[in-house]
Formats: C-alpha cells, sequence, structure tokens
C-alpha cells in the first residue's frame, strides 16, 4: 500500500477519471437507456404476466363456480326424472293390478255366471228326465194294475177311502 501512495501521479488519476466519467457518459447515453427500457419492459411484461395469471385465475373459479352449479342442476334434474320415472312406474304397475283385478272379478263373475247356466240348465235337464221316468214308471205300474180288473177295483175302492178321510 506505501507503494501506491508514493507512486501516485495527478496526470495518470486525472486521465483515468476522464476516461471513467467519459465512460459513464457513454453509458448512461447510450447503454444506460436501453438497459433501462428492457428492465422497464420486462418488468412491465412481469406485470402484465402477473394480472394475466390473476385473472386467468379468477376465470378459472368462475368456471369452476358455473361448473358446480352446472353440476348440482344436472343432478337435480336427474333426481326429479329418476323420481318421476319411479312415480310413473308405480303408477303403471298400480293400473295393472287393477286392470288385472277387475279382469279377474269379470272373469269370476262370467264363470259364476256360466256356471249358474249350467245349473240351471242340468237342474231342468234332471227335471226333464225325472218327470219322463216318473211318468214312465207310472205309466208301467198303473198298467199292470190295470190290467187285471180286481186290482182295478182295489184301487178305486183304496181312492174312495182317501176321499172320505180328507
Amino acid at each position: 500500500m506505501d507503494k501506491l501512495i508514493n507512486d501516485f501521479s495527478f496526470g495518470l488519476f486525472f486521465w483515468q477519471a476522464l476516461i471513467l466519467l467519459v465512460l459513464i457518459l457513454l453509458l448512461v447515453k447510450f447503454a444506460w437507456k436501453p438497459i433501462m427500457e428492457s428492465i422497464t419492459a420486462r418488468e412491465e411484461g412481469i406485470k402484465n404476466a402477473l394480472l394475466s395469471a390473476e385473472n386467468a385465475k379468477r376465470e378459472m373459479e368462475n368456471l369452476q363456480a358455473d361448473n358446480q352449479r352446472i353440476l348440482n342442476e344436472a343432478r337435480a334434474e336427474r333426481d326429479a326424472m329418476l323420481k318421476e320415472a319411479r312415480e310413473m312406474k308405480e303408477k303403471m304397475i298400480a293400473d295393472s293390478k287393477n286392470e288385472a283385478q277387475e279382469a279377474g272379478q269379470k272373469m269370476i263373475e262370467q264363470a259364476k255366471a256360466a256356471i249358474e247356466s249350467e245349473k240351471n240348465a242340468a237342474m231342468a235337464e234332471l227335471k226333464s228326465q225325472v218327470s219322463s221316468l216318473s211318468l214312465s214308471i207310472a205309466e208301467k205300474l198303473l198298467k199292470e194294475e190295470l190290467s187285471n180288473k180286481e186290482s182295478q177295483t182295489k184301487l178305486v175302492e183304496k181312492m174312495l177311502g182317501d176321499v172320505k178321510l180328507n
């Protein structure tokens, strides 16, 4: 350090200071402005990028909220449709049951009517057969009883006896 102080020269110092000042002036004139402009431009670009990112974030949140709202609406609509479908299914089942019961009841009534009709027809047929059989038996009995004179007189006497009692 002593050597520096001893070898100090004002001329050299003056020229070095002058060159430094010229260099600073040249840098200020030609380099400082472009550097500052590029730094300012970069700063603006970063601010714009941050604002864009913030706007994109807000937009994304809005889209997510809209998506969630749409999803909730779709779920509600789906639930309503499912409920309506269930109600429709239950109504159709109940209607089918009622129709089946009514049809079954009609079939039972028709069967009862058919059975009653068949029963009446069978009873009429039976009465007809019983009456023809009874007539046939009575005819045979009367023929046999009336074929002989003695039995005819007994029959007449018996009938007369019945008449007297009444």
